[in-house]
């Protein structure tokens, strides 16, 4: 089975490499973006060329978005793909972050193709370090479970690691529903520049819902359609 791994920070950051990690060895093909595009949701180009640096056998650098660095793999690269990966990114992407996040845009792309994916993300608090050898670890244990479980067409999976501090105890995982509140939104005005200051760890949190079970320090799962 031929998986495609992408992300929305760039094939160099430290968040795909742990998903390699995670993978252990499948057969695996990187298509993800050459430069960072967090944020970006579900853009894709269609008014300029994207240029495609083939950086090995496996490894493509795209200067693109992650549903063109989808769009590229399963057209151009690797047609018979099996399966999508985007991730780890560094931050949350938890419950109304799925229409603003280039991670799950990813693999909603996927799906859009009859392709199933998984988009992973760890959520960061108050600016601490990740540790990106604890994520992988994370990781492989959610892949082990959700690459055996089918998918309706056009579902994917969404998953968000809780940042856990040292003493805690491993997280379990939950499958529950996306939160549906809204993230705080707040700006510090310098003469007419805007620059957003939203507090990620302060948003509103239904309990049981994808925020409340990462915030409390498990493994959010939730099944999105697109």
């Amino acid at each position: 089975m031929t998986i495609i791994l992408t992300n929305d920070d760039g094939i160099d950051a430290p968040g795909i490499q742990a998903l390699i990690t995670a993978i252990n060895d499948k057969k695996t093909i990187i298509a993800a973006p050459k430069h960072h595009q967090s944020g970006c949701g579900h853009r894709v180009t269609t008014t300029q060329p994207i240029h495609l640096q083939r950086r090995s056998e496996i490894e493509y650098a795209i200067a693109g978005t992650p549903a063109d660095c989808v769009r590229i793999a399963i057209t151009q690269i690797c047609p018979d793909t099996k399966f999508v990966l985007s991730g780890i990114n560094a931050g949350g992407n938890l419950g109304v972050d799925a229409y603003i996040s280039g991670t799950v845009a990813a693999v909603r792309e996927a799906a859009m193709h009859g392709i199933p994916g998984i988009s992973i993300s760890h959520y960061r608090k108050a600016k601490q370090n990740f540790d990106w050898d604890l994520a992988a670890k994370l990781t492989a244990k959610v892949l082990a479970d959700l690459l055996q479980r089918s998918l309706e067409a056009g579902s994917f999976w969404n998953v968000n690691l809780p940042h856990l501090q040292p003493g805690e105890e491993n997280p379990k995982l939950v499958f529950c529903q996306p939160c549906t509140k809204p993230l705080p939104v707040n700006y510090r005005i310098d003469g007419d520049n805007f620059y957003y200051v939203g507090e990620y760890g302060k948003r509103d949190r239904t309990p049981g819902s994808d925020v409340d079970v990462c915030f409390s320090g498990n493994i959010a799962i939730t099944q999105l359609k697109v």
